[in-house]
């Protein structure tokens, strides 16, 4: 990979993981649900005018939408809300990745590796030590959501598959205008007319420039680069760096919020990382070893 370009997937991955303490200053004015259906409006119009409808059928569109607007960033976003840090949630989103191999064995029928097996196990233990996260950066509630959310990604990772759509930014960009009225309404019964009221009464600086990195920077820029990069290189290039996702999203709460990093909370970091590493490129990482050692050996 040519070195500008590599610096800009390290960018995007920067982007997605400051992303999640970006979420947080938002919620402080602004409702979980409300926030998440003015980004996915935004994200929507004016693109929808210029962009043609992807090639797939409508129920591909809706479903993704309704599955990664709702299930995924009204969740994460709540998760977020109860107190859960931006950090946290970061890393514990991760899990989509193994709630798709796993999603994948059952509906594609696709054979789970040693190293997938391996992965998920070394992750586990990572899950279970944020248990033991004691200073106030974790509610039990707020990691519940995630882990939904994080299996609402999966979802939405078969919805785009089952597609097979390869206009990924103009899928994106319709399927984003189907969010935020269930979203809008979501809120609307949970919370009546309060979190509208205080939209326009609380909202400040903070909360704008939440909505507006969400949608351009993180979203639009951000996949438009992702799937740029993706189709000029190996997905065996591109896709390991958002390993990098969760350590930025650690590092921005930290500089953000001041977030601490306990030894337990290292901890739960390595291992969830470590086993996202081994679970999804185990096999390349064996081979590149094995290789390295047969020639020095030589």
């Amino acid at each position: 990979m040519k070195i500008h370009h590599l610096l800009l997937a390290i960018l995007i991955t920067a982007i997605w993981g400051i992303n999640f303490s970006v979420i947080k200053l938002g919620l402080t004015t602004i409702d979980p649900f409300i926030l998440a259906g003015i980004r996915f409006t935004l994200c929507a119009l004016p693109a929808l005018f210029f962009i043609p409808k992807p090639d797939v059928s409508w129920r591909y569109i809706i479903s993704y939408g309704l599955v990664f607007g709702i299930g995924l960033w009204g969740l994460v976003n709540l998760g977020i809300k109860t107190g859960l840090s931006a950090g946290i949630a970061s890393l514990l989103l991760q899990f989509s990745a193994f709630f798709t191999i796993l999603s994948g064995s059952r509906i594609f029928r696709e054979k789970l590796t040693q190293y997938q097996i391996a992965g998920i196990v070394i992750a586990s233990a990572g899950l279970l030590s944020i248990v033991f996260i004691t200073d106030g950066s974790v509610t039990l509630s707020g990691m519940a959501l995630v882990l939904v959310g994080a299996i609402a990604w999966s979802i939405a990772n078969i919805i785009n598959k089952k597609s097979a759509t390869r206009q990924i930014f103009a899928f994106l960009v319709w399927s984003s205008a189907f969010a935020p009225v269930p979203l809008f309404l979501l809120d609307y019964l949970v919370n009546g007319t309060s979190g509208y009221t205080s939209l326009f009464t609380q909202v400040d600086s903070r909360a704008l420039l939440s909505i507006l990195f969400q949608v351009y920077p993180n979203t639009l820029f951000g996949y438009w680069v992702w799937n740029s990069l993706l189709k000029q290189y190996p997905v065996s290039t591109v896709a390991p760096l958002s390993l990098l996702v969760p350590v930025f999203g650690i590092l921005g709460s930290v500089a953000i919020f001041g977030e601490s990093l306990s030894p337990v909370k290292i901890l739960a970091v390595l291992l969830i990382v470590t086993g996202l590493a081994v679970g999804l490129y185990g096999r390349r990482i064996r081979d590149v070893l094995f290789t390295r050692s047969h020639n020095l050996q030589r």
